[in-house]
């Protein structure tokens, strides 16, 4: 059964609250909440006071994951925000290793995001360190674009690594996931599963979740 981590960047911002109660009450284990700089990404979304209101509300676990430029500066800051799960992108962190100490030094969970240029390979000696990776399966900034096929074998590849380095780590995949693509996906040996415009666009958001559930 797959984790299902709905993105609040597809929710109805002017209804925040009455959107976080609606997942608090389904099914859904966890919320994505995407923080966006407008540097790293050509968006911005949430930031700091907003992940704070969310916490405030929500029943279960943040998964945060930060777009941005220098995410070792705002570590702390996304702790004591209430995130349980923090990712940062591979791609903007020049000391890694030390970042994701740094992340689990603050209570967290360490989430490693991957672009969908960005090979598997490059977390082949860092794997046993990170609790989370995200495989993007769009490039990031935007809700609502075409999933990229790329990111099944991308997915294989990855528990590849894992099993063999016997790491304990769950695959996460974010973009173009809906019942279709999310049963390829966990096919591939995807354990959570973020989908953002396929639950809060659908007619019943909670009936979305319990399909993506039980793939």
């Amino acid at each position: 059964m797959a984790i299902v981590s709905p993105s609040l960047l597809a929710s109805d911002f002017a209804n925040l609250q009455s959107e976080v109660e609606m997942i608090n009450d389904s099914n859904a284990d966890w919320f994505h909440v995407d923080v966006m700089d407008g540097s790293f990404v050509p968006n911005i979304s949430f930031g700091l006071p907003a992940v704070k209101a969310v916490a405030k509300h929500a029943q279960k676990p943040l998964d945060v994951h930060l777009m941005i430029v220098d995410p070792d500066r705002y570590i702390q800051h996304f702790a004591d925000a209430g995130a349980a799960y923090l990712t940062v992108h591979y791609e903007a962190c020049n000391h890694l290793h030390r970042t994701l100490q740094a992340i689990k030094d603050a209570g967290m969970k360490a989430g490693v995001a991957l672009n969908p240029h960005t090979p598997v390979s490059v977390l082949t000696h860092i794997i046993k360190d990170i609790d989370l990776v995200l495989i993007m399966s769009v490039n990031p900034g935007f809700g609502g674009q075409t999933f990229i096929k790329a990111a099944v074998e991308k997915v294989k590849e990855l528990k590849n690594l894992i099993n063999k380095n016997e790491a304990n780590t769950i695959i996460e995949v974010d973009g173009g996931v809906n019942t279709q693509t999310g049963a390829d996906l966990v096919a591939a040996g995807a354990d959570a599963l973020v989908a953002g415009s396929f639950v809060f666009k659908s007619d019943n958001p909670k009936q979305t979740i319990d399909d993506l559930k039980a793939l």
